[in-house]
C-alpha cells in the first residue's frame, strides 16, 4: 500500500460478467474497511454476452446501465479503456489520459472472437464481440432475408449453434449453413446431441462438418476441400483472442496471452494483480479451465472473497471449480442442457424442450439480478466438484 495513504485503492479492469461481480461483491465484503474501488470499462451499457446471438437475430434486449447497477455500492465507475499498465508504479493509464493508481488490481478484460487467422475474415466476416456490430448485422440480415439470401455461421461450438438456430428460426426464408471442424455439440452426450441434430434438421440448417474455412470472400467462404459456400453474410464464432495489455505490461502470460495465475488467482509474476474469467490461465487437477460464464462468475466471486480476506490478514484457500452444465438455446422455443462432470465431460443427465428453455432462460438472465443482490448480501456461488455442488470458499 502507498505510504502516503491508508486507503486501499483497488482497480477492476473490465465490466463484463466477471468484472461486475468481482467489483460489487468486493465492495460488499469490504464495506467496513477503508477501501476505494474503481471499475473501468469503455461503455456504460452492460453487455449480456450470453444473449448476443439474440441481438444478431434482430431481438431487443433490456438496456442495463452499469452506473445504475452500481448505485449504492460505493464503487466509482470510470468510463474509459485501459491502454497501459505500469506494474512498477502500480498505475493504469486510460484512453482519456487519466492515470489511476492501485494497490491491488483485478484484471477482467475477457476475450473476443479472433478473425485474424483466416484470410478475409477480418474484412468480410461479422462477429458477436460488440452489441453495436450485432445490431448492424441484424439489420443486414433483415435485408438479405427479403431476397431469401444465404448466411454462413462459422464455428460449431455453443455460440455458433445458438446463433445459427436463432437466425434460422427468426428468418425461415434464409438458407443458413453451419460450418464446423467438429460435429456440432460434439462435447455433449449421445442423447443430448441427438436432440440438437433434430433441432438443426427442423430449422433446415445445412451442415458442413469436418471442414475448415480457408478464406472468407465478400459473398462466400472457401473450405479446405475447395468447395465454395455462398454466403451473403458470414458470422464468425470460432477462435478467441485476449487483449495484449497484460503481455505489454510484462505480466507473466501463457502462449495465448492469458495471465498465468497461482492457486489463489494471483499473477505468478505480480501478486498484487488477480486475473479472472477469460483473461486468466487457471489450472485445476483435471486440466485448464476454459472460458465460460459459469467459470468466469465463480472466479470473480472467489477473487472478491480472497482479496477481502487478504486485506484482513486471513488465510486464503486455493480456488477450486468444476463444470456442471452445457446450456444451449436452439431458438426461442427449444434448448438442450447437457449436465457434466467436473472436467466438462458429459454425464448421463440432460434436459430438452420446454424444461431446457426455462433452465437456459434462468441461466442467461441470472447475472444482473445477482449483481443487484450482491450489493446487499453475499450470494453463495455453487461450484461443481465431481458431480456434487458445493459452496465456493476463498
Amino acid at each position: 500500500m502507498n505510504a502516503n495513504t491508508t486507503t486501499q485503492r483497488i482497480v477492476v479492469l473490465g465490466a463484463g460478467y466477471t468484472g461486475m461481480l468481482a467489483a460489487i461483491r468486493l465492495a460488499h465484503r469490504t464495506r467496513t474497511m477503508d477501501v476505494k474501488i474503481t471499475l473501468v470499462n469503455p461503455s456504460e451499457r452492460f453487455t449480456e454476452r450470453l444473449r448476443m446471438h439474440q441481438i444478431a437475430a434482430g431481438q431487443e434486449l433490456a438496456d442495463y446501465r452499469i452506473p445504475a447497477i452500481l448505485d449504492g455500492s460505493g464503487i466509482v465507475f470510470h468510463r474509459a479503456a485501459a491502454v497501459a499498465i505500469d506494474t512498477e508504479a502500480r498505475t493504469v493509464t486510460l484512453d482519456d489520459a487519466t492515470e489511476l493508481a492501485y494497490d491491488n488490481l483485478i484484471y477482467a478484460l475477457g476475450s473476443a472472437t479472433d478473425t485474424t487467422r483466416v484470410p478475409g475474415a477480418d474484412q468480410h466476416a461479422w462477429t458477436l464481440n460488440d452489441p453495436r456490430q450485432a445490431r448492424r448485422f441484424s439489420r443486414r440480415l433483415t435485408e438479405i432475408a427479403t431476397a431469401a439470401g444465404t448466411v454462413a455461421v462459422v464455428g460449431g461450438g455453443l455460440t455458433g449453434i445458438e446463433a445459427a438456430t436463432e437466425i434460422a428460426e427468426e428468418h425461415p426464408d434464409l438458407t443458413v449453413t453451419l460450418i464446423s471442424a467438429e460435429q456440432p455439440g460434439h462435447m455433449m452426450g449421445d442423447k443430448a446431441r441427438a436432440h440438437l441434430e433434430r433441432a438443426l434438421d427442423r430449422l433446415r440448417i445445412v451442415r458442413k462438418v469436418g471442414v475448415k474455412v480457408t478464406k472468407v470472400l465478400p459473398d462466400a467462404v472457401r473450405l479446405d476441400t475447395g468447395e465454395i459456400v455462398a454466403s451473403d453474410l458470414t458470422l464468425w464464432t470460432t477462435g478467441v483472442k485476449v487483449a495484449p495489455l497484460a503481455a505489454q505490461a510484462g505480466i507473466g502470460v501463457d502462449e495465448r496471452g492469458l495471465i498465468v495465475t497461482d492457486p489463489t488467482l494471483r499473477s505468478v509474476t505480480h501478486p498484487e494483480i488477480r486475473a479472472i474469467g477469460d483473461a486468466a490461465a487457471i489450472h485445476m487437477a483435471w486440466g485448464q479451465v476454459h472460458g465460460t460464464c459459469q467459470t468466469g462468475m465463480a472466479s470473480a466471486a472467489y477473487a472478491a472473497d480472497a482479496l477481502a480476506k487478504q486485506l484482513r490478514g486471513k488465510t486464503v484457500k486455493p480456488f477450486r471449480i468444476g463444470y456442471f452444465h452445457q446450456p444451449v438455446s436452439l431458438g426461442r422455443r427449444d434448448a438442450v442442457i447437457q449436465f457434466t462432470n467436473a472436467d466438462d465431460t458429459p454425464n448421463r443427465w440432460y434436459l430438452k424442450g420446454k424444461a431446457a428453455c426455462a433452465y437456459k432462460a434462468m441461466v442467461s438472465g441470472s447475472p444482473v439480478p445477482t449483481f443487484k443482490l450482491s450489493k446487499h448480501m453475499t450470494m453463495q456461488a455453487q461450484l461443481s466438484t465431481g458431480g456434487r455442488a458445493t459452496r465456493a470458499t476463498a
